[in-house]
């Protein structure tokens, strides 16, 4: 079976009528006890069908302010830069480059990193008729946790450190998850979903880590059953796409005792990351994300990355809106990131796959034009860059040469916009959370940065002052 791109003309008649499904061509998965290998599995968890609200917790007056931000008042904090209005705002074109791979790392199955391409999964067309539900008891899910930055900042300094990679970066102005930078392009047409973010400027660059409390995190761990369940599905169907082997070589074909297709139980240890370099307007910019599989051969860049997602088949015109609205997600997961294709697993509520869908990523804003709640990708990217460099201004640039820094929270309301404040020292403790960091760094990190920074000073002391030709003239 081979995927569908969606063409001109069929996005013309509208996604209901290209992905009408005829459930009689069913294929019966196969059955049996013998359970299956153990799968290497990538991708964070798909977006849940029916998400909730981020609860926002008190908090006490700010610390550490400046003259700017003196007015901010703390838990009613001041908005300072509101949602803007889409149906009337007229985007600024803020140019977006196109991403390119500095480095990729791997997650073993005890969820520790190593640079290497171990985890690296390659893309194989599913069967139809796949059962979702399948290897569900035997799914070895790791458990949320705070989505701490350092695997992120550990590669950063690897590309540093590597005299292969020219011995270094240019001044980056953000470092943050793609997920995260997700959540900020995708402000003007959220509704739904509350965030909060945790905010530091060091010498320059703003690092953003999302913020979760205790009982986010509780709540994340301890889903309902149906949450659970259609969580998993968006797991089994990455097993299902996908393959240890690249296409071509020798494969030990299908695992005994498993559905045809099954590629290996989950793992969701198991992940394969890169980490690519990009510009935002005139801010460099560096983000780390899950990569699901490539298709064909691996590249050492972003071209033949493939994103990989399930959704309930559509059956109607308000299906396809709902479809339509969870694309602007879709859309920003795979371009931050360089992703050029989407295959999504159009599935029933049980969790049986009816339809696989290829999209191109650089179409869907193309899909979604001038249809009822249609979403304009820059609309996102104005708002993202102004609302960035609305952060840069309001925050304490921190420098390294002190012995604390600055943590400042970021959150975002739903059709209102985002607050921010200084945190004090109770809730700053909350975010060090006993490890040893200066603010939500780690300490390590903070070393490097004290050190180059001490070396680019040394250096630039060294360096003789160039003659004038006429000393005298002055301005």
């Amino acid at each position: 079976m081979t995927t569908e791109s969606a063409s001109p003309s069929s996005r013309k008649r509208g996604i209901s009528a290209i992905l009408a499904v005829q459930e009689e061509e069913f294929i019966e998965s196969v059955s049996s006890g013998e359970p299956p290998k153990t799968r290497r599995r990538m991708d964070e968890s798909p977006a849940q069908e029916q998400g909730q609200e981020t609860r926002r917790k008190d908090a006490n007056p700010p610390v550490k302010q400046n003259e700017e931000t003196a007015t901010i008042s703390h838990p009613q904090a001041a908005v300072f830069f509101s949602c803007p209005d889409v149906s009337t705002m007229k985007p600024k074109a803020v140019p977006f480059q196109q991403p390119s791979q500095l480095i990729s790392f791997s997650y073993t199955p005890e969820h520790v990193q190593e640079f290497t391409d171990s985890a690296l999964r390659y893309y194989v067309d599913p069967p139809l008729g796949s059962r979702l539900n399948y290897g569900y008891d035997r799914w070895v899910r790791k458990p949320d946790d705070r989505g701490r930055i350092d695997a992120l900042l550990k590669a950063i300094s690897k590309v540093k450190r590597d005299s292969a990679r020219g011995g270094g970066l240019p001044e980056i102005a953000v470092v943050s998850w793609r997920g995260v930078m997700t959540k900020i392009l995708t402000v003007p047409y959220e509704n739904r979903d509350a965030w909060e973010l945790n905010v530091m400027l060091v010498n320059g660059t703003l690092y953003l880590e999302e913020h979760l409390t205790e009982d986010r995190l509780r709540e994340k761990n301890n889903m309902d059953a149906r949450q659970r369940s259609q969580t998993y599905y968006g797991y089994a169907f990455e097993s299902y796409c996908t393959s240890e082997t690249p296409p071509g070589e020798a494969s030990a074909g299908n695992i005994p005792g498993a559905p045809l297709g099954w590629g290996g139980d989950v793992d969701t240890h198991i992940q394969w990351c890169s980490v690519v370099r990009t510009k935002l307007g005139d801010m460099r910019m560096i983000m780390g994300g899950e990569v699901d599989c490539v298709k064909g051969k691996y590249t050492g860049q972003t071209d033949t990355f493939v994103e990989l997602k399930t959704s309930l088949t559509i059956r109607g015109r308000q299906d396809e809106e709902r479809f339509e609205r969870k694309l602007l997600k879709f859309y920003f997961q795979s371009f931050l990131l360089g992703v050029p294709e989407i295959v999504v697993g159009f599935r029933t509520p049980a969790g049986v796959v009816t339809t696989v869908q290829l999209f191109k990523t650089i179409q869907l804003p193309r899909m979604v034009r001038d249809k009822p709640g249609a979403w304009d990708p820059l609309v996102c990217l104005d708002w993202a860059s102004g609302f960035l460099k609305e952060l840069t201004q309001r925050v304490v640039d921190d420098r390294v040469d002190d012995t604390s820094a600055s943590v400042w929270r970021a959150r975002f309301v739903p059709g209102k916009g985002v607050s921010m404040m200084a945190l004090d020292a109770k809730e700053l403790e909350d975010v060090v959370n006993g490890e040893d960091r200066v603010g939500f760094l780690p300490r390590w990190y903070w070393d490097e940065i004290k050190e180059e920074v001490r070396a680019t000073s040394v250096k630039e002391k060294q360096m003789p002052m160039p003659t004038l030709a006429n000393a005298g003239w002055q301005i």
